[in-house]
C-alpha cells in the first residue's frame, strides 16, 4: 500500500470543472464583446511583480498590503516578490515602462486571477478573478460617466436586477487635507468609541475608519465630518458634470458620503455598484479616479479612472437571475465497430469539424450498447454509426437522438461524402 498522502487543494483556491467552467467561458466571451463595443483593448500583465510596486501603489497601511498579500523572497536574486492582489498597479507600471501613453490616451482592460490571503467566504476566495477596466489619460467627467454607463449596459446584457449605484467625490488633495484634519480632530474626541483597528488607523488612514462594519461605531461614523462638504468649485463641477450625464442616460444613483478610498492619489469620482443578494459581500464592482497614481509610480503626470469587477460575485448573480443551460459535450457522436470502423470514424470526424460541428469519436472498442449510452449522455443531437455494413456501402447510419432535429425519420443512411453537408443543414 502506498504511503503517499493524498494532496488536497489549498484553502480558498477553488477548482472549476465542467459544466460550471462553461458558464465562465460564456461570461468571459460576453464581457469581451461588451468591452470591444466601447473601444477597450486587452492588456496582459504578469502575475508576479516586485512587492514595492504594491506598497507604493496600494499603500503600506492598507489591509491588502498589511495582511493579505502573498509575498516571498526570490532565493535566486534576493528580491521580494508578490502575487498580484489587484490589476491597477501592474497596468500602470506597464504603461509607464512601455511608454504606452506616448501618443494618445488609452482604453484598456484585463481579466484573470488575483490573490489575497483573506478568510474565504461566499464570493470571496484567496485566488479569485477580476475584470479590470482602465481609461488612462482622460481627465473629464465624461469618461467617468462612460464607465458607469458601460456597467449599466453590462447588467442589462446579463439580465441582472437589484444592483444599485452609489457615488461620492474625494475632491482634490488640498480639500482632502482640510477634511483629514477635521476628521482626526473628530475621531480624537470620540476615541472611547473606536475599536482597536480604528485607533490604529486614526492618524495614518482616518478615511478608512469611516468604512467600519463595527455596529458600535456606526453612529460615530454617521456623525463624522463629510469630505463632500469640503469640496471646492472645481471638484463640485466635476461631480455635477458626472451626475448630469447619468441623469441624461436615466441611470439612478445615490450620494454615499462614506464611500471612500484611503490613499492620496485617489481623487474626485468614486463609485460602487452594490446588491443585497450576495450576503455580506455586497459590492459587485468598485471604481474611481486616481489621477495621482501614474506620477507616484514614476511616470509623467496623467489622469486615470477605472473599475474592477469580482467575477465570482458576478457569476453568482448571473446564475441566480438567469441560469444558462448546461452545455452539451458535442453535437455529433461517432459510434464504430472494429479497427477499420474506428479509423474511418476518425477521418469522418475531421470532415465534420471542418464543417463547424462539435464532434466526439468514441474512444476504445466497446459494444454498441455501451457506445450509445455514452452518446446519449454526451448530449449529442445525432449518433453516426460506422460499422461493417456502413464500410461496405460507403454510407453512415445517422441515428437522431433529439426529436427537435430528427424530422420525420429517426434513422437514415447518408453517403460518407455527403455526411458533413447533411448534418450541417439539420443541426
Amino acid at each position: 500500500m502506498s504511503e503517499f498522502k493524498k494532496v488536497a487543494g489549498l484553502t480558498g483556491m477553488k477548482d472549476t470543472l465542467p459544466p460550471e467552467s462553461a458558464h465562465w467561458e460564456r461570461l468571459e466571451a460576453l464581457v469581451r464583446d461588451w468591452l470591444a463595443a466601447y473601444g477597450y483593448q486587452n492588456m496582459r500583465t504578469p502575475v508576479l511583480e516586485h512587492t514595492r510596486l504594491f506598497t507604493r501603489g496600494i499603500g503600506e497601511v492598507t489591509d491588502i498590503v498589511e495582511k493579505e498579500m502573498y509575498s516571498f523572497v526570490d532565493p535566486l536574486n534576493d528580491e521580494r516578490l508578490t502575487m498580484r492582489p489587484e490589476f491597477t498597479a501592474g497596468i500602470v507600471r506597464s504603461a509607464i515602462e512601455q511608454n504606452f501613453l506616448y501618443d494618445r490616451p488609452r482604453r484598456i482592460y484585463a481579466m484573470g486571477p488575483v490573490f489575497r490571503h483573506e478568510r474565504p467566504q461566499r464570493g470571496r476566495y484567496r485566488q479569485f478573478h477580476q475584470i479590470d477596466v482602465e481609461a488612462l489619460g482622460f481627465p473629464g467627467p465624461d469618461v467617468d460617466a462612460e464607465l458607469i454607463l458601460m456597467l449599466a449596459r453590462l447588467w442589462r446584457l446579463l439580465g441582472l436586477s437589484d444592483i444599485r449605484l452609489e457615488l461620492n467625490s474625494l475632491g482634490q488633495a488640498s480639500e482632502r487635507a482640510a477634511h483629514r484634519a477635521a476628521l482626526i480632530a473628530y475621531l480624537e474626541r470620540h476615541v472611547d468609541v473606536l475599536d482597536e483597528e480604528a485607533r490604529r488607523r486614526m492618524h495614518s488612514n482616518p478615511l478608512r475608519v469611516l468604512d467600519t462594519k463595527n455596529p458600535a461605531m456606526q453612529d460615530m461614523a454617521n456623525g463624522a465630518p463629510r469630505l463632500f462638504d469640503f469640496l471646492g468649485p472645481e471638484s463640485l463641477a466635476h461631480y455635477q458634470g458626472l451626475c448630469a450625464r447619468l441623469d441624461d442616460a436615466g441611470v439612478a444613483y445615490t450620494l454615499n458620503p462614506r464611500l471612500v478610498r484611503g490613499l492620496d492619489y485617489y481623487n474626485l469620482t468614486v463609485f460602487e455598484w452594490v446588491t443585497d443578494r450576495l450576503g455580506a459581500q455586497g459590492t459587485v464592482c468598485g471604481g474611481g479616479r486616481y489621477d495621482g497614481l501614474i506620477e507616484l509610480l514614476g511616470g509623467k503626470p496623467a489622469p486615470a479612472v477605472g473599475f474592477a469587477i469580482g467575477m465570482e460575485r458576478l457569476l453568482d448573480l448571473w446564475l441566480q437571475d438567469a441560469p444558462p443551460p448546461t452545455p452539451d459535450e458535442c453535437q455529433v457522436y461517432l459510434v464504430h465497430q472494429g479497427d477499420d470502423g474506428q479509423r474511418r470514424a476518425a477521418r469522418l470526424a475531421e470532415g465534420l469539424r471542418d464543417a463547424g460541428l462539435r464532434v466526439l469519436v468514441h474512444a476504445g472498442s466497446t459494444g454498441f450498447k455501451s457506445q450509445f449510452r455514452r452518446a446519449d449522455a454526451s448530449g449529442a443531437i445525432a449518433a453516426v454509426i460506422v460499422g461493417g455494413d456502413e464500410l461496405v456501402s460507403g454510407a453512415a447510419t445517422v441515428k437522431w437522438l433529439r426529436t427537435e432535429a430528427s424530422g420525420e425519420s429517426q434513422q437514415e443512411s447518408i453517403a460518407f461524402d455527403q455526411l458533413a453537408q447533411h448534418l450541417k443543414q439539420r443541426i
